[in-house]
């Protein structure tokens, strides 16, 4: 149980682990810092439809958490056996599923897994793993601390927080589930302290987006209605706009008439055939007649005007678009005197208000849906352990084993002794063999896991990434060592409740 401490000085002191004596009491009370994520219902409802819109656009835009870059991926160093600072203890996991006796070879993946997601203080999306964990409420998600804090600008926790278990290429299953509060331990949140790296976010109820339906409201109803909505111009009959001009007294802004001229390209000789400039494209200019003299059988002309940058970035015309020496965005247009027919063509349109209904819907608790895993502390080291995450970056010599698109899975036992970095200050780690990457910070360790149930207990998260046998390659990854303060933060967490969205 690592405390950092300010002097009168101002100088740091971390202190090692506590002696013997001090081990039997945990400083509950102290340990636990929280804050706040999405501050109300409206809020939540924005950044979930954030992350959804466009099915699903921006969960697909977001990449692995980079906060260890190559020199930070060193070498474990063992710092001794590991001291509990209170009894050993665990709470159950939830939504367990039926025993089976069929014999499974392969590794049954855990429901309550998935991808969090959020935007760093460099406007980065981005997203770590994590997992659903038992409590109250059935509401809780365990991470990573780097994976809710923003420890690359400050301590803040990250925007548009949001936890999709079952992750799948922009898809989310079980409904996007929202955070609301934040709690972590006052070391991590103060000091940056990487032995603290663990978090636990109560989220607000799922939501879910799509099965749509459209449906035709009047003007009132639209302008009073708080959701989405839409209005559309679309063409009507003459009877159909006079019946509305007879409805409303007169013209009237939901309904009107206007005429548009067609100009169509003739010969000569066509019947009220007259001379008119049309505009063309580059090459049908540069390929017409120039004139000369008293020939002006095909005269030209050009028009160059500036515009904005949207502008001309979505203008789809026949002009040529280009960025003057000055930086200006212009768009020129060709002209080429034609024999032309005109025509005046006259239409009656309306607009027609829409509401959307049955865009989002309540997903319901996420406990409920996917289940818990359990949580342990202050259990023996050397034990076997099953990690979950979604790696993705590539390994220090630049070798990408992993998309990210799926889960995988690490197996073995933990170090015995507690284990440290440099690049974090870290003193009081597990490590565990295994070759994952960045993308899978933040994924549980789970002690006692049943490849039948699909539950366990986290007794860690992924924490950092680390070379042991210097080749440029990840070969170990490493937790925070979950004690008696570990404990006092989930506990602290389990016991929220968080709401409904919708």
């Amino acid at each position: 149980m690592k405390r950092i401490l300010i002097p009168a000085g101002g100088a740091i002191l971390a202190t090692g682990l506590l002696a013997a004596g001090l081990a039997g009491t945990a400083q509950a009370a102290g340990d636990v810092a929280t804050d706040p994520m999405a501050k109300s219902a409206a809020d939540a409802k924005a950044i979930a439809q954030y992350w959804a819109e466009s099915n699903g656009a921006a969960l697909k835009a977001a990449t692995e958490s980079n906060v260890w870059d190559k020199s930070d991926v060193a070498k474990l160093q063992s710092k001794g056996g590991y001291s509990a600072d209170t009894k050993p203890g665990s709470a159950s996991p939830i939504g367990q599923e039926k025993k089976t006796t069929v014999k499974v070879q392969n590794v049954n993946l855990p429901k309550t897994i998935g991808k969090v997601f959020f935007v760093n203080s460099k406007g980065e999306k981005k997203w770590c793993s994590a997992t659903s964990v038992q409590s109250k409420y059935r509401n809780l998600v365990a991470t990573a601390g780097h994976c809710v804090y923003d420890t690359a600008g400050n301590t803040d926790v990250m925007s548009k927080w949001v936890f999709v278990p079952g992750y799948y290429q922009g898809k989310s299953p079980w409904g996007i589930y929202v955070g609301k509060q934040a709690f972590t331990h006052y070391d991590f949140d103060v000091y940056e302290d990487y032995d603290r790296d663990y978090a636990f976010v109560t989220v607000y109820n799922g939501i879910q987006f799509g099965g749509a339906t459209a449906k035709q409201v009047s003007k009132a109803d639209f302008d009073k209605y708080q959701g989405i909505k839409d209005a559309k111009d679309v063409a009507i009959t003459e009877a159909e706009y006079q019946k509305c001009k007879d409805l409303n007294g007169g013209e009237t802004p939901d309904c009107w008439a206007k005429t548009d001229t067609k100009i169509e390209a003739v010969g000569p000789d066509y019947p009220g055939a007259v001379k008119a400039f049309t505009e063309v494209t580059k090459e049908q200019y540069d390929a017409a007649p120039t004139g000369s003299g008293n020939n002006t059988k095909a005269p030209r002309q050009t028009k160059t005007e500036n515009v904005t940058k949207s502008e001309y970035e979505s203008y789809k015309g026949p002009g040529y678009r280009k960025i003057d020496e000055r930086g200006n965005y212009t768009i020129t247009h060709y002209f080429v005197k034609n024999w032309v027919k005109k025509t005046d063509l006259k239409g009656y349109y309306k607009t027609v208000f829409y509401i959307i209904e049955g865009f989002a819907k309540d997903a319901g608790r996420l406990g409920d849906n996917v289940g818990g895993q359990g949580v342990a502390w202050n259990q023996p080291t050397g034990k076997y352990v099953r990690v979950f995450g979604y790696p993705a970056a590539a390994h220090p010599d630049g070798n990408k084993n992993f998309t990210g698109i799926t889960p995988k899975w690490c197996y073995g036992k933990t170090s015995k002794k507690l284990v440290g970095s440099a690049a974090k200050k870290i003193e009081e780690h597990i490590a565990l063999k295994c070759s994952m990457t960045e993308g899978a910070d933040g994924g549980p360790w789970l002690l006692n896991y049943s490849n039948t149930k699909r539950l366990g207990y986290v007794n860690g998260v992924t924490s950092t990434f680390n070379d042991q046998d210097g080749n440029g390659r990840v070969d170990y990854i490493s937790s925070p060592y979950f004690d008696g303060e570990t404990a006092a933060i989930y506990k602290a967490a389990s016991n929220v409740w968080s709401g409904k969205i919708l």
